[in-house]
């Protein structure tokens, strides 16, 4: 539900196959991404539910610090440059629920 994921705040959930993702809040938008950085294939968040930096702004990664961009999943600093994470298709419905595409 909407109401679960705060403003640049991001919270952690399981596909049906068992992978993770993670769904933040940006401006009333939401955006999903597979939890697995682009440089190591490591799962982002050392603590749960931690995706986002200290002020909010950018996705990063806890083992070597890249940052990503919240709105497109691009990497903009670290090892991991020009990468970009992996995107989730989500659709966000009338009754507040934010279901896979």
């Amino acid at each position: 539900m909407t109401e679960d994921i705060p403003e640049r705040e991001a919270r952690s959930f399981d596909n049906a196959e068992g992978a993770t993702f993670f769904i933040t809040q940006r401006d009333g938008a939401f955006f999903a991404y597979q939890n697995l950085c682009p440089h190591l294939q490591t799962e982002l968040e050392f603590l749960e539910n931690q995706f986002l930096d200290q002020d909010g702004e950018y996705i990063e990664c806890s083992t070597h610090g890249a940052l990503f961009n919240v709105e497109t999943g691009e990497c903009i600093a670290g090892p991991c440059l020009g990468e970009s994470l992996q995107p989730i298709k989500v659709t966000v419905h009338s009754d507040g629920g934010i279901y896979l595409d």
